[in-house]
């Protein structure tokens, strides 16, 4: 295999390589050529990258790099690009489900180019000081900030990112302003090790960290603004710590095809 096929995409500007791998002919112990195609200086340029493989008892398998080149935890808004791209080449219709690395998903590709996502159960919610530890398919920190614009993002979230609590298995930082009617979010994510424009796991742990604390103000869905662009979850509380019925909707849009040259 000398050339590689490949789609640009991005989910409110959080930007990824799709791949058709269901010949499996793609090398993901390339650690390397993954963080090469990604890389905006002498790549593609993307958050991160995903192979999409065929998988019994599912519509399709879903399987997320970060930029750095290693497979990682679920990705929110590359979920919501990936099936917008089975879509795109005819392999399922307007709903789906499929598996990823934190258990099956359904989604629903709406009009517009907005896909639905259903995440997974958020069972566990933790404080460490006042921010709030959850895992919404990816481990999160949600802080609430006065104003998002004071803060230095990516030396503020590499700061908690790298502290001893959190550096051996990292953790994604949101900074959240709450607004009237809407919450801004912003991310540093890990294996990234940078700002991105928006975060799907993100927003998602942002929106119920922070019903956890406003729901006389907020209520499902909860409106989320991101660096790049607007974003939806949907939620069913059901007890003091769980949540059901998670479902992250925004747009999917597909930028550009091209081929990366491995010579």
């Amino acid at each position: 295999m000398n050339k590689i096929a490949f789609s640009k995409y991005h989910g409110t500007g959080n930007d990824f390589i799709l791949i058709d791998d269901r010949q499996e002919n793609f090398n993901e112990q390339d650690h390397e050529l993954i963080a090469r195609m990604c890389s905006r200086r002498f790549g593609i340029g993307a958050d991160g990258l995903m192979l999409l493989r065929m998988k019994d008892g599912y519509d399709f398998e879903m399987i997320y790099f970060n930029s750095d080149g290693h497979q990682s935890s679920m990705c929110g808004n590359g979920g919501r690009c990936i099936v917008h791209f089975a879509y795109s080449m005819g392999i399922i219709e307007r709903s789906c489900s499929f598996i990823a690395i934190d258990g099956p998903h359904e989604a629903f590709v709406l009009e517009n180019e907005g896909v639905k996502l259903k995440m997974s159960d958020i069972t566990n919610i933790e404080l460490d000081g006042e921010a709030f530890i959850l895992d919404t398919g990816s481990p999160h920190y949600v802080v609430k900030v006065d104003l998002i614009e004071s803060i230095d993002i990516k030396k503020t979230g590499s700061e908690i990112r790298y502290s001893r609590s959190y550096a051996e298995e990292g953790i994604n930082v949101n900074f959240v302003e709450c607004m009237p009617n809407r919450i801004k979010v912003a991310t540093y994510e890990r294996g990234v090790e940078d700002e991105t424009y928006s975060c799907g796991t993100g927003v998602t742990a942002a929106a119920i960290a922070i019903f956890e604390t406003k729901s006389n103000q907020y209520s499902s869905p909860i409106i989320i603004q991101t660096k790049g662009g607007e974003l939806s979850v949907y939620f069913r509380k059901e007890d003091s710590n769980k949540y059901t019925d998670v479902w992250l909707q925004g747009p999917a849009v597909k930028t550009y095809d091209g081929i990366w040259n491995l010579n």
